[in-house]
């Protein structure tokens, strides 16, 4: 639990059991919102997460009040060009393992003995074009197993 202290300090309930006993403050056994009203202090509620984009990360921005509650604060920022080439760099290895799962289940039917389809044929094709989609690596339409 996160309490929120009358001077505007953000702590968990150990750190403000510890402050307020430093301070002269009493010690309680439970801690309740009316122990803590007369303390001067209030909870501080799980506010709503942020939902950032694909090149945004979400991050805690502090406590606001709301309707005379205090709840977390999310905010979003967007990513710099380093940290949108590393996701991209990320999803992009992803779909070329998915890609190599999908080619490597493939493999029994070329074995020398074996004549595959040009189904089969046109199928791993695809497979090893996916990285040429204009989409990649966000957007895949991974070809349909014949």
């Amino acid at each position: 639990m996160e309490i929120r202290t009358q001077s505007g300090q953000v702590m968990y309930e150990a750190e403000f059991r510890a402050y307020t006993l430093a301070n002269g403050g009493p010690t309680w056994e439970t801690t309740t919102p009316e122990v803590l009203a007369s303390l001067g202090a209030s909870v501080v509620l799980e506010g709503a997460q942020a939902s950032p984009t694909r090149y945004q990360t979400a991050f805690r921005d502090g406590v606001e009040e709301i309707n005379g509650q205090w709840y977390t604060k999310y905010s979003v920022a967007d990513m710099d060009d380093e940290a949108k080439a590393a996701k991209d760099a990320e999803q992009a290895k992803s779909v070329r393992t998915t890609r190599d799962t999908k080619l490597s289940e493939t493999d029994w039917r070329f074995r020398s003995d074996l004549t595959p389809s040009q189904a089969w044929k046109d199928y791993c094709q695809a497979l090893r074009d996916v990285p040429s989609q204009a989409g990649f690596p966000w957007t895949i339409e991974w070809p349909v197993v014949p």
